[in-house]
């Protein structure tokens, strides 16, 4: 018992967040009579909240160099959809293209806020606040507040299609391929933890008891196998989520095992400290910005697919949405504390707590209100937890 509270509390960061997330779910499976895990309920949460999984994951970064924020992502959201929706609908150019330069834009987009917040130094705050006022209002004069649609049904597949079954279900109801895939995934992740572990042990690096590391994956597998299992059930596996996968991947990769990822986490720690150390703590801010900006750009031509149209609407509230699954994730709200992971956690959090609250029919004005408290809760956990790691 005490290994395993030792274990806890030296990964508390990590580990509270996703209790609570399980303790969610459970609570609304109960309250809504099992219709939270049904198979299309469960696929219709990721399509839902795959704008904010994307978001969340660039947000991170911004965080993690020192507390930024980005406002201005819910508005670039919408004006690159806009974007989209005049190249494709109105201009009917070739989708492929379309989505290049949208992408490209949004790269122009963060280099232009990167510059006036890294090297000229003005606060994060007001300029991407300035960035969220003027894409909003570029967005409203290229609609001329109308909405565009439809868009190209090969567009529309981004959001609303998935990897299609080569077994054709062999006599069951069930996607083969999800399954399948599902089980690679299993033995590749088996397969890195016990390398992980290896490593480690070679190198007397002190690690969890055997029974907890296999406890852990266990758990692990199970969960993952679970998951495929419901994605199976239903029509498999979405276009969105094999996106946000390589994105998880990509990005927890970056930020853990590379040079540049630290970097971030080092400017974030102590910002001068970095400087002294080397770090050109300009360019690691003015990239993450750029980086923000581009997975902005991702995100509005998801949330466009998705909902089939480009509307001066779009992307309201986006940006809190995002930056509350990041300190509701364990992000530090002073910068250099927060995974990609615990991210998405909490953006799972919000999601199922969005979801949870409309099936049983709460209203708008009370989902607010619980957001916010949770929001609140989550960052106060950060700030005391700091105060007692000092005491």
């Amino acid at each position: 018992m005490e290994t395993i509270k030792s274990t806890f509390k030296s990964n508390i960061r990590q580990y509270a967040m996703l209790i609570a997330l399980v303790a969610i779910i459970i609570l609304f499976q109960i309250l809504t009579d099992g219709i939270l895990l049904v198979p299309m309920n469960v696929t219709n949460l990721i399509l839902q909240n795959s704008y904010v999984i994307i978001l969340a994951i660039g947000m991170t970064l911004c965080i993690l160099t020192g507390g930024n924020i980005d406002l201005s992502v819910g508005s670039v959201c919408a004006f690159i959809g806009a974007i989209a929706g005049i190249l494709m609908i109105n201009m009917k150019m070739n989708i492929i293209l379309a989505v290049v330069i949208c992408l490209l834009i949004g790269l122009v987009i963060g280099m232009w806020q990167g510059f006036w917040i890294a090297y000229v130094r003005i606060p994060a705050f007001i300029v991407t606040l300035a960035g969220m006022l003027m894409f909003r209002g570029l967005t409203i004069t290229m609609l001329k507040g109308l909405t565009l649609s439809p868009f190209p049904e090969k567009y529309q597949f981004v959001s609303a299609g998935f990897i299609p079954d080569i077994f054709k279900g062999l006599g069951t109801n069930l996607n083969i391929t999800t399954i399948l895939i599902g089980l690679i995934i299993s033995v590749i992740y088996v397969y890195l933890q016990l390398k992980r572990r290896n490593e480690r042990q070679k190198y007397n690096f002190n690690d969890t008891p055997f029974g907890i590391f296999a406890a852990q994956i266990i758990l692990t597998l199970f969960i993952i196998n679970l998951f495929s299992y419901w994605l199976a059930s239903y029509k498999g596996i979405p276009i969105i989520l094999v996106l946000i996968g390589i994105l998880i991947g990509g990005y927890s990769f970056f930020t853990t095992k590379t040079i540049s990822g630290r970097y971030i986490y080092a400017m974030g720690g102590n910002e001068k400290a970095a400087v002294l150390s080397g770090i050109n703590t300009n360019k690691v801010l003015f990239l993450s910005y750029v980086n923000m900006a581009v997975l902005a750009a991702v995100s509005g031509i998801a949330f466009s697919s998705r909902i089939n149209a480009a509307s001066p609407q779009t992307g309201t509230n986006f940006e809190l949405d995002a930056i509350a699954a990041c300190f509701i994730g364990g992000a530090s709200a002073y910068g250099g504390v927060g995974t990609v992971v615990g991210a998405i956690i909490g953006a799972l959090v919000m999601g199922v707590l969005n979801n949870g609250m409309s099936i049983l029919g709460v209203g708008s004005d009370m989902q607010m209100t619980i957001k916010g408290f949770v929001l609140l809760m989550a960052v106060a956990f950060d700030v005391i937890s700091k105060k007692k790691s000092r005491g």
